[in-house]
């Protein structure tokens, strides 16, 4: 296990005689002696070293960045120049990128060093990390138990102290559902605020780029450095990124979802916990009350026909012919095609390619993907009106803590576990997933704050301060 576990305490080993060399030569330690987690595909010692180097001279001459002494890792869907990236997937076994990620480009000119490539579902495609091309990842907290996904592997390495902190993409809550079953912070941002350039595109219209780390100090580190508008991304934002200021906020305007509460299937513990930090809010003088979560039994569906749709379209230029993985024993272009796709892609994205591939069809598009886009727009409406009257949003992240690998089998229900997260993505709103909670089980839970557009710097800062994260 490293030493340090925050950017705050590598500093301070910095300042009493360490280095950024030593540091990473631990997580590196760490990463193998923790083999078993599966959490990360390959290390990347060789350049993580360099980076170090580079990073203690700079300290040495008093010209380092603002995350000189932090080490990361980068889910498996974000590309690195001159290093391997799969998604996961046996399709893109063996590929290495041509060009790095923009996210990339900036941590590593803000002097955070890079350990390695960590496992992830293919195509960021599942809310347990089993669908891997390379086995699953186990929970650092109680290995018998799912991580989360589709980020589970970078959510794992921050919380198994390999790491500092860790990039994931989260599309319908792969950032958050993963935090909240592993006890540490998960942070989507505001769609369009972090550059998706050099991201392996699930759903383009809702994937978006975000942290894991312990802390939310570290957190609003990584995003800090990270976020802004990219000429690379022609949707990302050029709307200027606000400081952020993790200073006591003024009193609050808080809505909770009722739904939260009173759903059925609602793990006790994690509604009496929320209920805790409703009462303990309004003793503090914030204003909270309830508000009904708009449409929340269409969300879920409409996440997927949208998500699905869009992968079907973005997965298409994978075929076997201009790169990955081509079948040695097709015949022809479209025995290529079919037996490549086949071999390549595992079952849940090749469902999920299929269900795309449906609601976008002949006769189809209408009732399904057409009407899908109109109550996304229902939704983004609700979900925006509702900022007008607060200032955020309080719900669980998830029904429940982690369950064991194999315990859900079914899509649909496994599909649900994401009934909380899917909001933020459906309306490009952020949102985090704060560590507050421990079941009696064991296993740690989070729950979920959400922002108004581009009110990053207001979410971060209640984050730490009302929750003390």
């Amino acid at each position: 296990m490293s030493t340090t576990k925050t950017l705050t305490e590598a500093r301070a080993l910095l300042s009493s005689g360490g280095s950024v060399v030593g540091a990473t030569e631990q997580a590196l330690a760490a990463a193998e002696a923790q083999q078993y987690l599966n959490a990360f595909l390959e290390l990347f010692p060789e350049t993580a070293l360099e980076q170090a180097a580079r990073v203690d001279a700079k300290l040495k001459a008093g010209d380092a960045g603002p995350l000189a002494g932090l080490v990361l890792s980068i889910k498996d869907n974000i590309c690195y120049k001159d290093h391997k990236v799969s998604a996961a997937s046996r399709i893109l076994e063996g590929f290495t990128s041509l060009y790095s990620a923009t996210v990339v480009e900036r941590l590593l000119a803000a002097d955070a060093v890079i350990l390695g490539r960590t496992n992830c579902d293919e195509f960021a495609m599942g809310s347990s990390n089993e669908n891997s091309a390379f086995g699953n990842v186990k929970n650092p907290v109680d290995p018998t138990k799912v991580p989360g996904g589709s980020s589970g592997g970078a959510a794992a390495s921050v919380a198994a102290s390999i790491v500092h902190a860790a990039l994931g993409s989260d599309t319908g809550g792969s950032i958050r559902q993963p935090a909240s079953f592993t006890g540490t912070v998960g942070f989507k941002p505001t769609y369009g605020r972090v550059s998706r350039y050099g991201l392996i595109a699930f759903a383009s219209s809702l994937d978006q780029i975000g942290p894991f780390a312990h802390t939310v100090d570290d957190t609003a580190a990584v995003y800090s450095a990270m976020a802004g508008q990219d000429p690379k991304d022609s949707t990302t934002s050029s709307r200027p990124v606000e400081p952020i200021s993790l200073e006591h906020p003024r009193k609050l305007r808080i809505g909770y979802y009722r739904e939260g509460l009173e759903r059925p299937g609602m793990d006790p513990e994690v509604v009496a916990h929320l209920q805790a930090h409703i009462d303990r809010l309004k003793a503090e003088g914030h204003t909270v009350e309830p508000i009904d979560v708009p449409l929340l039994d269409h969300q879920v569906p409409t996440y997927y026909i949208l998500a699905t749709a869009e992968a079907s379209s973005n997965l298409a230029r994978f075929d076997g012919i201009r790169f990955g993985h081509r079948s040695k024993v097709a015949q022809g272009v479209d025995e290529t095609y079919r037996l490549s796709r086949s071999e390549g892609f595992g079952p849940e994205v090749k469902r999920r390619i299929l269900l795309g591939t449906f609601v976008l069809s002949a006769g189809y598009y209408d009732a399904y993907y057409a009407q899908a886009q109109r109550v996304r727009r229902i939704i983004r409406d609700h979900t925006l009106a509702a900022f007008e009257r607060f200032d955020l949003i309080l719900s669980p992240t998830c029904p429940g803590t982690a369950f064991g690998h194999g315990a859900i089998t079914d899509p649909i229900t496994m599909y649900l576990q994401d009934i909380f997260t899917v909001q933020a993505n459906l309306a490009g709103t952020p949102a985090i997933s704060l560590p507050t909670g421990t079941h009696s089980n064991g296993l740690p839970f989070g729950i979920q704050l959400t922002g108004a557009p581009f009110a990053e710097a207001k979410l971060l800062a209640a984050s730490k301060v009302l929750f003390g994260c």
